[in-house]
């Protein structure tokens, strides 16, 4: 296993970070972690060199703190640095933190965390973050021994806030969305260089966009990976692209599949995976491969959200993102197990065809056939 230096101390931390977001569940409900595989996972990881282990306060509706406190038993705990965040969505006044902090303490069974995280700081939380003296209540946790190191995971909608919250506090370092397609999603490029640029270490989230970048390769991208030339997975080319990133600390993947946690593990072990190593070619390959997933876009809907709002309460732009990302992925199944069915506060058959939508689309797109069509393949 790789690692790298958190920071300027002297702390090793492995290149591959184990995500408990997405563990191998049963009958596709979330909520049901498959605890013997799962631990088998997580100690196999840590066996193995991983030395990160990451978690969230909702991750598999609760539950994902309870099995990770549960795999780190007989002597797991001490090998590794346990992250977790205090859940800003379920915080609405200041004295909610701690009770929510000493829970997961008890379901983590521990009684101290390495790196602490405020979850999801964006645009509509940031100012709940300063009125309520979050950096506050996180240093007391730290001057009582019971946090090591405070950081932040960014959610927001552009590089302009996350460079306001890095300026606000001396965080010790941060948690980016960032892969060779999402380079101007949320914080972006700018915002992982502007981090850089302060000195604040960068964890990275989403390498493989949550597996859109590797469970099933169109054809149109395959021939890209195949002229390289190289006998690399479409993961471990993803991989490659964010280790090279000067300034990140370590990436996080959520796996569900020993093979998965294999195939992780040899990339992130690999002697040749370091900051730089991408060649001037390499680097124009992401680019024609990114292009090209842009080519696949059905619908070129530029949320502009003047089709908002949907007398019927639809969040249409973000539906046809859900078409659009069926179609240049092919994984309509994990979409509706992950993400569509947990995030769509309104299903898109609920589309009444009242056509109030379709004469404001400055795009002209057939909106009500597009509702019609994303109902149809996520039901």
């Amino acid at each position: 296993m790789k690692y790298r230096k958190f920071g300027e101390t002297d702390i090793d931390i492995s290149l591959l970070g184990f995500g408990a977001m997405r563990m191998p569940i049963i009958d596709g409900d979330m909520a049901k972690i498959d605890e013997p595989e799962a631990i088998r996972m997580i100690r196999y990881a840590i066996d193995n060199g991983v030395n990160y282990v990451d978690n969230g306060y909702f991750y598999h509706r609760d539950h994902g703190e309870t099995l990770v406190g549960k795999a780190l038993e007989d002597g797991y705990r001490e090998k590794v640095f346990l992250a977790t965040k205090l859940p800003l969505l379920a915080i609405n006044k200041p004295e909610d933190m701690m009770p929510i902090f000493e829970r997961q303490l008890s379901k983590l069974r521990t009684d101290y965390i390495d790196f602490y995280l405020l979850h999801d700081i964006n645009d509509s939380s940031w100012d709940k973050v300063k009125s309520m003296n979050m950096w506050d209540f996180l240093i007391k946790l730290r001057d009582a021994g019971k946090i090591g190191h405070i950081g932040f995971s960014y959610h927001g909608s552009s590089p302009e806030l996350f460079k306001e919250i890095i300026d606000e506090y001396p965080w010790e370092y941060c948690q980016l969305q960032i892969n060779f397609m999402d380079k101007n999603l949320q914080a972006g490029v700018e915002g992982f260089e502007y981090a850089v640029s302060k000195n604040v270490p960068v964890i990275v989230m989403e390498p493989l966009m949550g597996g859109k970048l590797t469970d099933i390769i169109h054809p149109k991208i395959q021939k890209y990976w195949d002229s390289i030339g190289t006998d690399r997975t479409p993961a471990e080319w993803a991989f490659r692209w964010v280790a090279n990133l000067p300034g990140v600390m370590t990436i996080l993947s959520g796996m569900t599949a020993m093979e998965q946690l294999e195939e992780n593990l040899r990339v992130l072990s690999l002697s040749d995976v370091d900051t730089g190593m991408l060649t001037d070619a390499e680097l124009g390959i992401f680019e024609e491969v990114a292009e090209e997933y842009r080519n696949l876009i059905l619908y070129k809907c530029t949320a502009c959200n003047y089709c908002m709002p949907c007398p019927a309460g639809l969040n249409i732009p973000g539906l046809i993102g859900y078409r659009n990302t069926a179609e240049q992925y092919g994984i309509v199944d994990k979409l509706k197990r992950w993400e569509y069915t947990f995030r769509i506060k309104v299903n898109a058959s609920e589309c009444t065809a009242c056509g109030t939508c379709e004469p404001k689309c400055p795009q002209h797109l057939e909106i009500m056939n597009i509702m019609k069509e994303t109902a149809e393949i996520f039901g």
